[in-house]
């Protein structure tokens, strides 16, 4: 049997970059390699974490980062190269990163011909030591690219060629494994191209600051395990740079997750070595784990990800980086709602053609959610979703409510094509409206010829006995005697697909009892789609209530997305989302976030709540709608990479503080002063919901004068001096004054 080795790993992390030291111990095991649990951790300064700093990061006014002075690498996997959520990520905080430091920043990862050729523009680099060290490795076999990234921000990117240096992969596993004893399977091609990325990185870095010497230094921020290995090899040779490593959501508890596991309640209880080797994950979770304590800072982009971190990884994270979005791009000015009002009117077209022949509903009165994502049934929180739309539809029922629900479920999944059946019914749509305008012409014409006249127009003059055929024949070719199918594709795993099967465990099969009806379109949405053709952006804006109830969220961009553009949405206390809304927003919900308590109630109880939420979002008004609409779209500044992107200032700044404390200093004793902001309940708010929501679910759209008093200027100039004025988290006692950079916890 072919013996897999262990090892056991002490870390030291001393002031000085040149001090980190790496001491291994090799042994024989079943165990492809190990991190001991008893393993002496870095030293970490007290944690900068959205706890304790709910709130706007200080500028550094007096002690800025002399970015002229510096270089800054980003290197992840996904640069040029979608993958996940993470390129969204490097994507759309590139602009403001170009902005701060200009010609000095560069974003490293692999490079993909086909990305290369419709994504960059190939061009010279601006700095020689630049040139100097790419020529190094080409003159050794490997192959080099440099260009802009056509993106937003226009950054530079280096991309090496994964399979130019693959000859070399037997020797950097060697050099992998005397550096740090981890073993890499032959098997796993994504862990093995990780480390040729990762050596190919280090090798760069090595060229790289022998031609700089003292100055400029180097900042290198890593993302995810994929990146590691190129920090670790960088620390392990004592490369002179600093370093940051972010974690956007642990190896483990992804896997532990999609496996339904209760991962919350027992993140103490795992046995880490055994779950990862179980799944044969033991060895990306080593070059995780050591990429974590290797780097001179570690961040994740939540609050919910550091204590998942802390457990799963052994190291608390210094700073809480959470995701931004470019606002810029999604905002529309103050024409968002008719945005809005444009996009409905699309989704309720295809809605017209999708029930045709059902189309017993009032489409002035129905609502559209939806839910969107990876297909992860219980980490996108689907179980429960489709659990509390049949509660829904009960409540509304029961009621005898006259509001529906069209529920679109976007996840794509195994398809063959579209399906004959919801084709049709688009078809038969414009069917009827081409008969509808070509009977409208017709009368258009008599009618305005009868009132040159002097005459009033009898009906039976303007519309003869051929008019009325043709319009029996378009109503008769509207009847269908089956119901309107619930997924617009043909799948291939119907009858084992987990919505499918919950869908007819719960019954909601778009019958005209049914005040929930359900679509679900296994396929990301295309302006070019023969079926819905909506781009995500003007799709997300025709919905009234995006629904994201996940189990697992790192961060969470949908609901996000969703505010920026003015749309209510439900997340839940497990997403990064909804964490950094609750230290932010006093009051979530009346701004149109809906927190959904999934880690301090059971699944029961959690799926009551969501029922509750959507059965009150069903109960409110077109006007309290519009409302809450306006107060959605005022976060978006909250979201906005212009505010959050400080959080990774401070990173780059306590990481060079580390690896060159004699040039760049950051007190670790006192950490920046805890002065945030949060949002206070909005002025038209009663403290009472029921004065604001009727009660009881018979209600007009028509205002009455007793209404909520509302003034949407007075409202967002109160909200726009809140975000500008942060308030002071902790007060100080009388007569002791705040010494600069303390802290008011």
């Amino acid at each position: 049997m072919q013996m897999r080795h262990c090892f056991t790993t002490v870390w030291t992390n001393l002031r000085d970059p040149q001090d980190c030291i790496i001491h291994t111990k090799g042994t024989d095991s079943d165990s492809s390699c190990c991190l001991s649990d008893t393993s002496v951790k870095m030293p970490l300064s007290r944690s900068l974490s959205m706890t304790s700093l709910s709130g706007v990061l200080p500028a550094w006014e007096e002690d800025e980062l002399p970015v002229e002075d510096l270089l800054l690498f980003e290197v992840a996997w996904e640069v040029t190269n979608k993958v996940g959520g993470i390129y969204t990520v490097i994507q759309t905080k590139a602009k403001i990163t170009a902005d701060e430091w200009g010609e000095n920043y560069y974003m490293m990862g692999p490079y993909f011909e086909q990305n290369f050729k419709t994504q960059v523009e190939a061009c010279e680099p601006p700095n020689p030591n630049i040139r100097k060290a790419m020529d190094a490795l080409i003159h050794n076999g490997c192959q080099v690219h440099f260009g802009r990234w056509l993106i937003e921000g226009s950054p530079y990117v280096i991309l090496f060629d994964i399979g130019s240096a693959a000859w070399n992969l037997d020797r950097w596993k060697g050099d992998l494994w005397q550096t740090c004893n981890i073993g890499l399977p032959y098997h796993d091609r994504e862990a093995n191209d990780s480390l040729i990325l990762g050596s190919l990185i280090a090798w760069f870095f090595k060229e790289l600051t022998d031609n700089l010497g003292d100055k400029p230094n180097v900042v290198a921020h890593f993302h995810e395990w994929q990146a590691g290995p190129g920090l670790i090899l960088s620390r392990s040779r004592k490369i002179p740079m600093a370093t940051v490593f972010t974690t956007h959501a642990t190896l483990l508890g992804r896997y532990l997750c999609a496996g339904n596991a209760d991962f919350y309640n027992n993140l103490d209880k795992f046995n880490i070595d055994k779950e990862a080797g179980e799944r044969q994950i033991y060895h990306r979770y080593c070059l995780e784990r050591a990429a974590v304590h290797c780097a001179h800072v570690f961040t994740t982009v939540s609050q919910i990800t550091a204590v998942e971190a802390n457990h799963m990884l052994h190291r608390k994270p210094d700073v809480v980086t959470p995701n931004g979005l470019n606002v810029k791009k999604f905002s529309a000015m103050h024409e968002f709602q008719n945005l809005h009002s444009t996009s409905k009117a699309r989704l309720q077209e295809f809605v017209r053609g999708h029930f045709y022949g059902h189309l017993d509903f009032n489409l002035e009165k129905t609502l559209f959610f939806f839910i969107a994502g990876r297909y992860e049934f219980s980490n996108k929180g689907a179980d429960i979703f489709l659990e509390s739309l049949s509660r829904l539809n009960y409540l509304l029922r029961v009621h005898r409510n006259d509001v529906t629900v069209v529920v679109f479920i976007i996840m794509p999944a195994k398809t063959d094509n579209f399906n004959v059946e919801s084709l049709k019914g688009q078809a038969v749509r414009k069917q009827l409206w081409d008969t509808a305008h070509t009977v409208k012409e017709k009368f258009g014409t008599k009618l305005y010829d009868a009132l040159l006249k002097g005459n009033i127009p009898d009906m039976n003059s303007i519309l003869d006995r051929d008019d009325f055929t043709i319009m029996k024949r378009a109503i008769y070719a509207t009847q269908r005697h089956s119901l309107p199918p619930v997924t617009t594709h043909n799948m291939l795993d119907d009858s084992t697909d987990p919505i499918l099967s919950n869908v007819r465990r719960i019954g909601l099969f778009n019958s005209r009892n049914d005040r929930v009806k359900i679509i679900f379109h296994p396929e990301f949405l295309s302006s070019t789609s023969p079926l819905l053709p909506m781009d995500y952006e003007d799709f997300v804006r025709g919905c009234n209530l995006g629904v994201f109830p996940s189990y697992y969220e790192p961060w969470g961009y949908t609901p996000g997305e969703c505010a920026v553009m003015g749309i209510p949405s439900v997340t839940t206390n497990l997403s990064g989302f909804g964490c950094f809304m609750e230290e932010h927003v006093t009051d979530p919900a009346a701004y149109g976030i809906y927190i959904v308590d999934r880690r301090f109630r059971s699944a029961e109880e959690s799926c009551n709540q969501l029922t509750q939420f959507m059965f009150s979002f069903c109960q409110q008004s077109r006007r309290q709608r519009i409302i809450q609409r306006n107060r959605t779209e005022r976060l978006s500044d909250l979201l906005d990479w212009r505010y959050l992107g400080r959080f990774y200032i401070h990173a780059r700044h306590l990481a060079l503080s580390r690896a060159f404390p004699e040039k760049f200093k950051v007190d670790p004793i006192a950490p920046l002063k805890t002065e945030g902001f949060r949002y206070p309940r909005p002025y038209s708010v009663p403290p009472s919901p029921s004065a604001s929501i009727h009660s009881t679910p018979h209600h007009s759209d028509v205002e009455d004068d007793d209404d909520e008093p509302y003034d949407e200027d007075e409202e967002a100039e109160r909200d726009r001096l809140n975000f500008k004025a942060p308030l002071v988290l902790g007060a100080m006692p009388e007569g002791k004054k705040k010494q600069p950079g303390e802290s008011g916890n």
